[in-house]
């Protein structure tokens, strides 16, 4: 089954790595947001987040501060999964 929310999880940086560290203080933060920024499904990752309002830990290289501010800014999005991928292309477009 392609496309499901158990996809993304497969493929992620921090599936292997200790859960406690994504869900930690400002130091084990910094340190999953490092792990995330490799990440091939980070986007995936942080539109979950963005879309299911998860509180706690680093999704996505975001803190629950940041995705907290970010769904402030933002309110009405529907599915932050289009926004973010329209984001992403439009930065590649223009680095090329």
């Amino acid at each position: 089954m392609t496309g499901t929310k158990a996809d993304w999880r497969e493929s992620s940086a921090c599936g292997s790595s200790d859960a406690d560290g994504l869900f930690g203080d400002s130091p084990r933060q910094k340190q999953a947001k490092a792990v995330c920024a490799g990440c091939p499904v980070r986007t995936e990752c942080l539109a979950e987040a963005l879309d299911e309002r998860i509180e706690f830990g680093v999704w996505g290289g975001m803190t629950e501060r940041e995705r907290r501010a970010l769904l402030r800014r933002r309110p009405n999005v529907a599915s932050w999964l289009s926004v973010l991928e329209a984001a992403r292309s439009s930065m590649v477009s223009r680095a090329g």
